[in-house]
């Protein structure tokens, strides 16, 4: 039983510290003696150190790198908390496979093997290429009217995650997601896992404004009361859902296992991280975050983290589309680090102490 969570029979597995104090002093000496002025390439540096030390080398590299987007339905999409209906998870899940989707663009440019898992769709997708069906439930249950998922659901899904990451070569993971309702169960999770508000957390998700976004707090301000006592990380995801945010916790507990890059997109999979997280502590440090959201309870997920993310572009589409555009930042830091000439390589006189402004005018 896990001792975090009393109620759901599941123990997390054991993830070990990612710091490494003496390999991040020699990876941080590696940067410095590059030919630039000490810290110039910014929070480059830092990127490459922590790649470095996830990787447990002074010459990483990303190997095989993995976007995986989960998709699930929500039954609290019953309440009119999306401006989409439940439809447009399928139809979305669809539009990657077809290849038509932001994020499926983004894998072609930079090169990412796209994986598609139907986490708890409400329909059964023919088989083809890139898709998995990991499938705990048919969606979740409408959270306002009792528990989203069951524990066994919950278990189902978050062992799914781990069994998936098992399966996946390379060393880096970066994670998506869809589903119509997403932003409400996200939203819901980061304010009883940070202890803030629950309007303070949610947003306008798929485009809500006025009083279709007033709606959308009222219902999640009722489901929050009615899960009151759902404090435990699990007991939480369990309340609230949902069944890819679930898996999703799994693959990044899994891959701290494995150290693992795992590259975070947006509000949602950081929903995600703060349940691994709450499971976890350790997880946190295999984690690049990739972009802060438009969704404003996403700086508060942050926050709590102790997380700077790479990019603020006010992206809010979820699908993995900000790790993706952030892993080109990634392969910079650890190239830089493996091929960036030192002074001594290059023949490149170091520079001395900076002119005092008077003998500068001498």
């Amino acid at each position: 039983m896990s001792p975090s969570d009393p109620s759901i029979s599941w123990r997390p597995p054991a993830v070990a510290e990612a710091a490494d104090a003496a390999l991040a002093q020699r990876l941080q000496s590696l940067l410095d003696h590059k030919t630039k002025p000490p810290g110039s390439l910014g929070r480059l540096e830092a990127l490459a150190v922590q790649l470095g030390v996830v990787l447990r080398s002074e010459a990483p590299r990303l190997q095989a790198p993995q976007l995986v987007v989960c998709a699930a339905d929500h039954g609290l999409a019953a309440q009119g908390v999306s401006a989409f209906g439940q439809e447009v998870t399928r139809q979305m899940v669809e539009n990657f496979l077809a290849g038509g989707a932001a994020v499926s663009v983004l894998a072609r440019q930079h090169g990412l093997a796209l994986t598609v898992v139907d986490c708890g769709v409400a329909h059964d997708f023919a088989p083809r290429p890139g898709l998995l069906v990991r499938k705990a439930a048919a969606g979740t249950a409408d959270a306002s009217l009792g528990p989203a998922m069951t524990a066994v659901q919950c278990v189902c899904a978050l062992e799914h995650g781990m069994a998936l990451v098992r399966e996946l070569p390379g060393n880096a993971l970066l994670l998506g997601e869809m589903g119509i309702g997403n932003t409400s169960a996200a939203a819901l999770l980061t304010a009883r896992l940070t202890g803030h508000p629950v309007d303070a957390c949610a947003g306008a998700g798929t485009g809500l404004a006025g009083e279709a976004l007033a709606h959308k707090l009222r219902v999640l301000q009722a489901v929050s009361a009615r899960h009151a006592g759902a404090c435990a990380p699990l007991q939480a995801l369990a309340a609230f859902g949902g069944l890819e945010i679930a898996t999703l916790a799994g693959m990044v507990l899994q891959a701290a296992c494995e150290r693992r890059v795992v590259v975070v997109d947006g509000f949602i999979t950081t929903a995600a991280v703060l349940v691994a997280h709450a499971l976890a502590p350790a997880v946190r440090g295999y984690c690049v975050f990739s972009h802060l959201s438009g969704e404003r309870g996403h700086a508060l997920a942050l926050a709590h983290l102790g997380a700077r993310p790479l990019l603020d572009l006010g992206l809010r589409l979820g699908e993995g589309s900000g790790a993706a555009l952030a892993w080109p930042l990634l392969q910079s830091a650890v190239l830089l680090l493996r091929e960036m000439a030192s002074f001594d390589s290059a023949g490149v006189s170091r520079g001395g102490p900076a002119p005092s402004p008077t003998t500068a005018l001498r």
